[in-house]
């Protein structure tokens, strides 16, 4: 028993680690690729669309010093694993009204990675 109690630190150690590694950030980086000509992940750096720092828990259309459209600002959403996946995926229907000029991320695979890579730029999961 005292052996196995033992163990327990190192595991909750290794916990971590095997999380990261369900999660391809270099895969995530080179998705947003695909966003960074309007969006920066930079706390308070507003571009074409607003910053994607600390995104995670975030009423959607709420960014203090940015415009959003009005659908954006009357949705009833807040950004979550589950929200950001449905939105990259189909962002006018997802949030219809929505006038981001960006057709989606049709494979979910690649949508995930996205969202691990932000997930760095982000207080919760600092």
């Amino acid at each position: 028993m005292t052996r196995l109690l033992s163990l327990v630190p190192i595991a909750l150690l290794l916990f971590p680690v095997s999380l990261k590694a369900e999660c391809d950030a270099e895969a995530g980086r080179r998705q947003f690729n695909k966003c960074v000509a309007c969006h920066s992940v930079e706390s308070g750096i507003q571009m074409m669309g607003p910053s994607l720092y600390d995104l995670f828990g975030r009423k959607v259309g709420s960014v203090e010093g940015f415009t959003f459209s009005v659908a954006m600002e009357e949705a009833d959403v807040v950004w979550t694993d589950q929200t950001l996946s449905e939105f990259l995926g189909k962002p006018m229907t997802f949030i219809p009204g929505s006038v981001m000029p960006f057709g989606g991320i049709k494979k979910p695979e690649q949508r995930k990675a996205l969202i691990c890579y932000l997930k760095q730029f982000s207080d919760e999961y600092q």
